[in-house]
């Protein structure tokens, strides 16, 4: 999931107890990305789900910030230089 939040002029920074919840609630991985307007934390894990949790890692990372808003994955894909098969198919 990945939750934005307007940009601030201080460094972003995630406090222990919000650490803290973003573990409880199942996640095990955060990036942090920014941009002028933007700040964007991805977070995931094995055990967090989006749809159930979802809210309460913005509480975690953002307080109550209205204007934070998440995106939910829709799809996950590998990407590979490998030939695909034919299948059998003549070409």
């Amino acid at each position: 999931m990945v939750v934005l939040i307007p940009a601030s002029d201080a460094e972003p920074s995630l406090q222990p107890a919000a650490v803290s919840e973003l573990a409880r609630l199942g996640v095990t991985s955060v990036a942090v990305l920014r941009d002028d307007r933007t700040l964007g934390l991805v977070v995931e894990g094995w055990a967090f789900d989006p749809s159930r949790s979802g809210a309460a890692v913005v509480a975690a990372v953002a307080g109550r910030t209205s204007d934070a808003r998440t995106l939910h994955p829709l799809v996950e894909m590998a990407v590979s230089t490998a030939r695909p098969e034919l299948g059998g198919e003549e070409s």
